[in-house]
């Protein structure tokens, strides 16, 4: 018998029990459709936290004080202890601005970050206040939408000046989104507002619009004043950005280079500072993601099990209500193996139709997902369309194959003789 003949037939034998075979069908699909959708999410997620990296700015390199792995590694009192000597400074940020020094290096932005009080008369809020430099806009690629940034000049001057993100101008002035040239008060200090930033939304640092920029030397003299032991004023993180995405290696081997100088560093000892890039950030949660969009596939997966079990199950009741159709063809001249092709093929056919109807709830749960969640797209991969088509297949493969055997040994005088 022809291969086109058995699918003939295995399409007929399921079209005489259509309810049997859907609700068969119904675990197959249900885990297709779940594998599609959960790896569509995990793969949104992927490409959700590389924008938000990437809506920071390019060719960025954060420059840390301390050692991330000693950081990661955790430690007790002695560990806050050598924290505290660990440390930039203003002058840091300077050193690395130097061009014949750090020829690939294109701007510094040297950061001072603390929470405050802020109000606005009667209102206030706890806000995420950013001494920044001039730099900050082009590095960070965030610049007003009204009015105008810091410049020189205030800097030079430590005026009381501030840049408002999306969050405080919400938050403070709800009837005034363009509160340019009010006051606010930060930590009681009052302050004008020069200019409001576009909206960031969140990012990787939680709420990237609840940020309110002043001048750099005013948040180190009249907001947070804090020294080194060299009498230098500290500084809590450096961003840089690089003359180009190729060079950003040259870059952080500058950075390293300087930073060690001016902290007397010995070559055999270990750094008291970290130089991390956007790729090296990307890389650690690309890693996380993938391995729980593997764990989601996985779990959703077992649903596939279940199914298969099912298709099994149905097979085999399958073989038991045929027994005088399978006696009855081997009497006539059937082989062994159409019989088991026939049966063979009636499994895949219900596991591959099942695959097909879950790819499609599987595309509508992803699109569904990416309705409910504002400023999130599930991604509908090849990949996970073709993982789970060639899983839903397999399965309908091993488990038919019990059956499929089952049948094709049935004796056809015994089979003839069942009643």
């Amino acid at each position: 018998m022809s291969i086109l003949e058995s699918v003939r037939l295995a399409f007929r034998a399921l079209a005489a029990n259509k309810l049997r075979s859907v609700l068969t069908m119904l675990g197959i699909i249900i885990g297709v459709g779940a594998v599609i959708t959960l790896m569509s999410a995990g793969a949104g997620v992927s490409v959700y936290i590389e924008e938000q990296f990437q809506s920071i700015g390019t060719n960025l390199l954060f420059v840390f004080p301390g050692s991330m792995e000693e950081a990661s590694q955790g430690g007790g009192p002695g560990m806050m202890a050598q924290a505290e000597t660990e440390e930039l400074t203003n002058g840091d940020a300077l050193a690395l601005s130097d061009p014949l020094r750090a020829p690939d290096v294109a701007a510094v932005s040297p950061q001072v970050l603390r929470s405050a009080t802020v109000t606005a008369g009667r209102r206030n809020m706890l806000g995420q206040v950013l001494g920044v430099t001039p730099d900050f806009a082009e590095v960070r690629n965030w610049f007003p939408e009204v009015g105008e940034f810091i410049d020189q000049e205030d800097l030079n001057g430590r005026a009381r000046v501030a840049v408002l993100g999306q969050t405080p101008v919400e938050e403070l002035f709800p009837d005034n989104p363009y509160p340019v040239d009010q006051t606010i008060k930060i930590n009681g200090i009052p302050f004008r507002v020069i200019g409001v930033l576009g909206s960031k939304g969140g990012s990787e640092f939680g709420d990237a619009d609840n940020r309110i920029l002043v001048p750099l030397t005013t948040a180190q003299t009249r907001l947070f004043p804090s020294r080194s032991r060299s009498g230098e004023q500290l500084i809590t993180l450096i961003m840089v950005k690089a003359i180009s995405e190729d060079r950003m290696d040259g870059a952080s081997e500058q950075i390293a280079a300087i930073l060690r100088e001016r902290h007397g560093i010995d070559f055999r000892d270990e750094d008291d500072f970290s130089v991390v890039s956007q790729s090296d950030i990307l890389s650690v949660f690309g890693q996380i993601t993938g391995v729980l969009t593997i764990f989601l596939g996985a779990i959703a997966g077992i649903s596939l099990l279940v199914g298969g079990i099912g298709i099994m199950n149905i097979m085999l009741v399958s073989v038991t209500e045929r027994t005088r159709e399978i006696g009855l063809r081997k009497a006539v001249g059937a082989r062994r193996r159409d019989i088991l092709w026939q049966f063979l093929l009636e499994a895949m056919t219900l596991s591959l139709v099942g695959g097909l109807a879950g790819i499609a709830l599987g595309v509508l749960g992803a699109e569904t997902i990416s309705a409910l969640i504002e400023g999130f797209s599930s991604v509908v991969t090849p990949q996970a369309v073709v993982l789970a088509t060639t899983f839903s297949a397999a399965v309908g493969l091993f488990f038919g194959i019990y059956p499929a055997r089952r049948a094709s040994l049935l004796n056809p005088i015994d089979a003839l003789r069942y009643e």
